[in-house]
């Protein structure tokens, strides 16, 4: 027994690959993550883990680039770049430190960036000259750094929101503009644009009324940032009602001597009305005209991108805590939101983080949909493709052999090479576009050439009457196929890794395939060969 498993371990390492690819396909373990009140049949798509690009799923695709202007070159003359930044921000009216940064690039250069969208080059310009510092030039778009921040938060963004399939990448224009190119399958444009339109910046504000003024008018205190946020959970609706919550915790620790974010929060509850011993506050805040409302205490303020999208007061048991100074030892509460789309997008953006910069997706931004009835033509055309172009694969190698114990092996193992394929994907929720589908067919085409290669070695000399002769037969036949495979790899690496779009998938699962053939399917259609025609 064990010296039948060392003869054939080849066509058994086979065996354990489709059986491994068969449980990435099928089993549930391995579907794709679904999004909120999303049934798990829905993003499967299907019976089997598949996971399905633009082109064969419909939906979105976006290619816009982030809005800021960079000063390249700048000596910074001793100072450290949140210095830098500081002193061109102070040239700049209405902005903030958080909306000009200077960075030393992975090349050793000095940049210094503004991504605020309402700055103009020439204000730019005119704030680098006033700040003192030398640079070189002032070209259009943001750092390295802030392009890699956003193609993360956008892709934590598809991924919070459970948009199976969705893809980010950087791509190059032959002018040298960087721009975004985002996908997302299953998607109408215009959901795609307002998740992808939002900053995502989060705030708490604490809204007093105003000492100094009596028509309602109240002071607004920002008193916690998204950063400030340790854990944030999913979005959850309220029982009896038609709102929702994201439970959320605050960080409640700091370095020695510096204030935590859970105690400074607090501590500004307290201070102004909104938590106290006696209870909480009642909040009645106007969102249209921004004041409180008659009779109000001092309201909690959700702030997202700007804008107020919830105002509430707190509930006396939080409040007590809060006044009594225990609360900061947890430092969790509730983001209470009128409606469940609110909560999910607070859930999001807060796991998510912000954009370093807006997305100009309006201005020089282009956007493509591919309907839902169109991918699924595609998917259809595509297995027609595939079935034949596995079917001339068959019929061609039948005309050539005319034995069926030559022939069939071949196209089961060439058919399991895909397989294998098939599960890889499955298993990595690598998306399948048409690209990838026209690898998998050369994938079936290089493969049954080094199969045909194999077979006409070992036959062309005669009968093969011992396994001597066929191992030295297949050891010719394998040194073909091995160069035959390496140059395939060399000439498809480029096409990996460069920003080609569709093009880097074509190439990865073409080299997976031939990886697979070289690695798994010939050396088994070899013992299985061999098992056939050795006499014995």
């Amino acid at each position: 027994m064990f010296e039948r498993v060392k003869e054939n371990w080849r066509v058994l390492l086979l065996v354990v690959v489709v059986l491994g690819s068969t449980v990435a396909l099928f089993a549930p373990q391995f579907a794709p993550q679904t999004a909120p009140g999303e049934s798990q049949g829905d993003a499967t798509q299907g019976i089997t883990n598949l996971q399905y690009g633009l082109d064969l799923a419909g939906g979105t695709r976006i290619r816009a680039p982030l809005l800021g202007y960079t000063a390249t070159g700048v000596s910074f003359d001793g100072e450290n770049p949140s210095q830098v930044a500081s002193d061109v921000a102070a040239e700049l009216e209405d902005t903030s430190t958080v909306d000009v940064n200077a960075v030393l690039n992975a090349e050793g250069g000095s940049e210094v960036e503004v991504t605020d969208a309402s700055v103009s080059e020439s204000e730019f310009r005119a704030a680098m000259d006033a700040s003192g510092y030398a640079y070189d030039g002032i070209r259009s778009g943001v750092t390295q750094e802030s392009r890699d921040a956003a193609e993360q938060v956008i892709q934590d963004k598809i991924n919070e929101a459970g948009l199976s399939g969705g893809s980010v990448q950087q791509v190059q224009s032959i002018t040298g503009e960087y721009f975004l190119l985002i996908e997302v399958p299953g998607q109408g444009r215009q959901d795609v644009i307002d998740l992808l339109e939002e900053r995502g910046t989060v705030q708490i504000a604490i809204a007093y009324p105003n000492s100094s003024a009596d028509d309602g008018t109240a002071v607004e205190e920002e008193v916690l940032t998204q950063d400030d946020f340790e854990d944030i959970g999913t979005a959850s609706r309220r029982e009896g009602t038609s709102g929702a919550y994201v439970p959320v915790s605050v960080i409640n620790e700091a370095p020695e001597g510096e204030t935590s974010p859970a105690h400074r929060f607090q501590n500004a509850a307290t201070e102004y009305g909104v938590a106290s011993t006696s209870g909480g506050a009642r909040c009645n805040y106007d969102m249209e005209a921004d004041a409180l409302g008659e009779g109000s205490d001092s309201c909690l303020l959700l702030v997202v991108d700007g804008e107020v999208v919830n105002a509430f007061g707190m509930e006396d048991g939080l409040a007590r805590s809060m006044a009594s100074g225990g609360w900061a030892d947890s430092g969790n509460f509730r983001l209470t939101t009128t409606s469940f789309a609110d909560a999910q997008t607070i859930s999001i953006n807060l796991r998510a983080g912000a954009l370093p910069a807006e997305l100009d997706i309006s201005g020089q931004g282009t956007s493509s949909t591919i309907s839902a009835t169109q991918g699924e033509n595609f998917r259809l055309y595509s297995a027609i493709t595939g079935v034949f172009a596995v079917f001339a694969v068959a019929g061609m190698v039948f005309l050539r052999y005319r034995e069926p114990k030559v022939a069939l092996p071949m196209i089961v193992t060439a058919l399991a090479e895909v397989y294998a394929l098939l599960g890889f994907a499955a298993l990595v929720g690598y998306p399948l576009e048409l690209a990838v589908i026209a690898g998998f067919i050369a994938v079936v085409g290089t493969g049954v050439d080094d199969l045909v290669i194999i077979a006409d070695e070992v036959m062309s000399e005669g009968e093969v009457n011992s396994r001597t002769v066929f191992d030295s037969r297949f050891r010719r036949a394998f040194w073909v196929i091995g160069a035959a495979a390496a140059t395939t790899i060399v000439a498809m690496s480029p096409l990996m890794v460069l920003s080609l779009g569709d093009l880097s998938g074509f190439a990865i699962f073409t080299i997976l395939g031939v990886l697979i053939g070289v690695l798994v399917t010939r050396p088994a259609y070899g013992d299985i060969l061999r098992r056939l025609l050795t006499v014995r």
